[in-house]
């Protein structure tokens, strides 16, 4: 009888689950979404954010409302994305940074329990880009340099612990050279510091730097790939100089964790369309970004590889928020 009972809650379950399924797929959305970008305007998140929103809004079915909330290396806006309800309506761009901020920052959230992770939406290869002030044409100038005078060349990056201060930590440690890394709010005031000639490079995504490179506002001398790019073709690559070191960054997409499943699936489709939209992968791959458009579980464990990488150069470095 007791089992009999056990079975019949169990199926009583299951069907109010399906039926929440049901509804929650038959009435999303029916309000604007928010998509929460946690660094200031002007940077490559941001940029991802611009380009993606207006399509997502067509797939989704709703218009879709970027929000920046910088601070932090993107912990900020990422804890409050961590906060809001998991219905669908709150929606969080990721950079690499937040396969590191655990590892740096004493975050109020879990990287991976407090969110349903959506997709990867793609790479973005790097490029070292030199302000003209510097004078430095080359990559193997640069080097030299700063062997000659060691901790006297600098750069600048979004904040600690994302993509362009770890991966001028990166070549650094391969091109045994010691350089000073001078951090700002954001990826918009990095690159307003480069073009100020505040900072003598960055290691920049190349969707953010690919119009310094057409204008000559900056010198775009290594792209960070293992080959040439397209985009362009004359830009010889870091490797060239430093044998094995590559450099790239990514951006995806994550909600808050307990997404209905149908939610889900929903979001994951409308920006999957998106992303397969002719006039949006022209413009992302034209400015150098690689679309990917993954699974969740591939996403997640993308970022799993990546944090554990990076805690350890972190450990090794010694590196620490000021």
């Amino acid at each position: 009888m007791q089992r009999h009972r056990l079975i019949r809650s169990a199926l009583a379950l299951a069907a109010a689950n399906l039926a929440l399924g049901a509804m929650a797929q038959g009435n999303y959305p029916t309000k604007p979404i928010r998509l929460i970008v946690p660094f200031p305007p002007g940077g490559s998140v941001d940029y991802v954010a611009r380009t993606i929103s207006q399509k997502l809004a067509e797939n989704i079915g709703q218009s879709v409302v970027v929000d920046n909330k910088g601070g932090a290396s993107g912990t900020i806006g990422t804890y409050e994305a961590s906060r809001a309800a998991p219905d669908g309506y709150t929606l969080l761009l990721v950079f690499d940074s937040h396969a590191v901020n655990s590892s740096l920052y004493d975050i109020k959230y879990d990287t991976f329990k407090s969110f349903d992770y959506v997709s990867l939406i793609g790479t973005m290869p790097m490029a070292l880009v030199t302000s003209k002030k510097s004078g430095f044409t080359t990559a193997d100038a640069l080097i030299k340099a700063a062997k000659a005078n060691p901790g006297q060349i600098n750069y600048g990056s979004s904040g600690v612990g994302g993509s362009n201060h770890l991966q001028p930590v990166a070549f650094a440690r391969a091109a045994n050279i010691k350089l000073t890394h001078v951090p700002y709010r954001g990826g918009g005031p990095m690159l307003s510091a480069l073009l100020g000639g505040e900072v003598d490079f960055v290691i920049g995504s190349l969707p953010t730097v690919i119009n310094y490179a057409k204008s000559g506002q900056a010198n775009v001398v290594a792209i960070g790939t293992k080959e040439r790019i397209k985009q362009l073709p004359d830009l010889p690559t870091i490797d060239s100089a430093v044998p094995g070191y590559t450099a790239q960054s990514w951006v995806g997409m994550m909600a808050p964790a307990g997404l209905p499943k149908p939610v889900l699936q929903h979001v994951q489709t409308a920006l999957q369309k998106t992303l397969a939209d002719p006039a949006v992968k022209t413009k992302m791959e034209n400015d150098g970004f690689n679309i990917v458009g993954s699974s969740p579980a591939e996403f997640e464990s993308m970022v799993r590889g990546e944090s554990k990488r990076w805690a350890e150069i972190i450990k090794a470095e010694n590196i620490k928020v000021e």
